[in-house]
């Protein structure tokens, strides 16, 4: 058999093993959330019980299904605080969630109605907005943000509000920003390599060594645009720097 032929049994076989995975890791969601609904539904605590167990077991078996290991980096944040992360799948979801002990996050309102993720979303304590709205959507998101502190946290908001792939470039959002001088939260940012390994909107995966690296607070003393400088600085300079380890040239 020449090279070519094993490469494309090679490349066929992974396709199929994420296959398997993205069908079990589904099914695993449904069978998890129909467990742990009624402890749930009476208190939050078992939603967020939930959530870590799923997310871990997502990460265990991506590890021997697909050959994709995961890493936590840096200090895992659990007083309340605000974590601005890079997003580039679900599955740096995956691993944030998978360690925070109270993690919610500012999602897109459409989510909202997800099965089984939107309900759950909702009892953590998730902020929908809508992102449509611009000036509007960051007004509702503080009043949303401040009427849920009684129950405290770790906030997650993407600063570029949606999945970035690997290398691509979005704008931070002034919506994080005005998060940041509102709260009076210290803010952590997030930097992650995940989308080399498993991309927005392919079905296979790749092994490797996806990490979510926390890295040290930004404290909330700084402007709202020194803050935006600073933040985007740092979380693009790791990002690539994850990225680079994972074999990938960051961009020029």
């Amino acid at each position: 058999m020449d090279r070519g032929a094993r490469s494309g049994l090679a490349a066929a076989g992974r396709w199929l093993r994420s296959c398997a995975f993205v069908v079990q890791m589904y099914a695993a969601m449904a069978v998890l959330a129909l467990f742990f609904t009624p402890w749930a539904i009476v208190d939050r605590r078992g939603a967020f019980a939930a959530i870590q167990v799923y997310c871990r077991y997502v990460r265990w078996s991506a590890a021997w299904m697909v050959g994709l290991a995961s890493e936590i980096r840096g200090e895992v944040p659990s007083d309340e605080v605000l974590i601005a992360a890079k997003h580039q799948s679900f599955f740096d979801i995956i691993l944030i969630c998978s360690v925070l002990p109270r993690p919610k996050f500012i999602m897109k309102k459409e989510l909202r109605f997800a099965p089984i993720l939107g309900w759950y979303a909702l009892r953590i304590g998730c902020v929908p907005v809508d992102r449509g709205r611009k000036s509007q959507a960051v007004a509702q998101m503080l009043a949303d943000v401040a009427a849920g502190r009684a129950e405290p946290g770790q906030l997650i908001i993407y600063p570029q509000g949606t999945r970035v792939a690997p290398g691509a470039k979005r704008p931070y959002k002034m919506g994080t920003g005005a998060l940041y001088t509102a709260s009076g939260l210290p803010c952590i940012p997030a930097a992650t390599n995940v989308g080399v390994f498993w991309p927005r909107r392919r079905i296979r995966r790749d092994p490797g060594l996806a990490v979510v690296e926390f890295l040290p607070p930004i404290p909330p003393t700084l402007t709202h645009d020194a803050f935006m400088v600073r933040l985007e600085r740092t979380i693009e300079t790791a990002s690539d720097a994850l990225m680079a380890e994972a074999g990938r040239r960051p961009p020029r």
